[in-house]
């Protein structure tokens, strides 16, 4: 189904926010962060996967930040579409300071005060991140149709994030968006008040809603 109407008048922008593929570091449990490692063979197979569900949403832009694991999962797409993948080092994922390459053990054994908040020393802090994607994701919509649909490849973290942002969610409620798996994706609609959530963490293409909620919360065929 096409996008639906964001108010009376215009049809919804539309944006998929897509985690990368898996990666070794992601089986070892390491933190990333700006680190640039690439996708493992299972990653490769899940972007490929991923793209061939997400290219039927006929995506009009994409766009990737310019860490490879992300890049090469975008270019899956790209490859299918023939669109070309854009780069926003905006959309990396949140640095990790010292912690960066260590796995969770380590981490909560060398900083077990910082672990319990999640903050790494050197590290960059949520607002920072959340604040850096919306903002980028904004400048790539301003660049989108009317009921245009943007794909923006990125990381667990920062998409999290950057979501909650977008969305209008108060700091104390950001945990309440749950991470995403790798080559899972949220997609988010443009409605009359402002953004507004479709999906989270999904692997497969939505469908149709037919519930008692209101009609303007049910458009949740992409």
């Amino acid at each position: 189904m096409g996008p639906q109407v964001s108010d009376g008048k215009r049809p919804a922008r539309r944006v998929v926010f897509w985690r990368h593929g898996q990666t070794l570091w992601n089986l070892e449990h390491r933190f990333q962060g700006h680190t640039d490692i690439p996708l493992d063979e299972t990653g490769m197979a899940q972007a490929e996967r991923a793209a061939s569900l997400l290219a039927a949403l006929r995506p009009s832009m994409i766009v990737s930040s310019h860490l490879r694991r992300a890049h090469d999962t975008a270019t899956a797409l790209g490859a299918i579409t023939g669109l070309d993948v854009m780069v926003d080092k905006d959309l990396r994922e949140r640095g990790g300071g010292e912690w960066e390459g260590l796995t969770r053990t380590e981490i909560a054994a060398g900083w077990p005060v910082q672990y319990a908040e999640w903050e790494a020393p050197g590290g960059e802090i949520v607002t920072d991140v959340a604040a850096r994607v919306a903002a980028a994701t904004t400048r790539w919509l301003s660049r989108l149709d009317d009921g245009g649909l943007l794909v923006i490849a990125s990381h667990g973290a920062a998409i999290r994030l950057g979501l909650a942002r977008l969305l209008g969610l108060p700091e104390e409620l950001w945990s309440a968006l749950g991470g995403l798996g790798n080559c899972s994706w949220s997609v988010i609609e443009e409605g009359r008040k402002g953004w507004r959530l479709l999906e989270h963490n999904a692997g497969t293409l939505p469908e149709p809603i037919s519930s008692d909620d209101r009609p303007d919360s049910a458009s949740a065929a992409v």
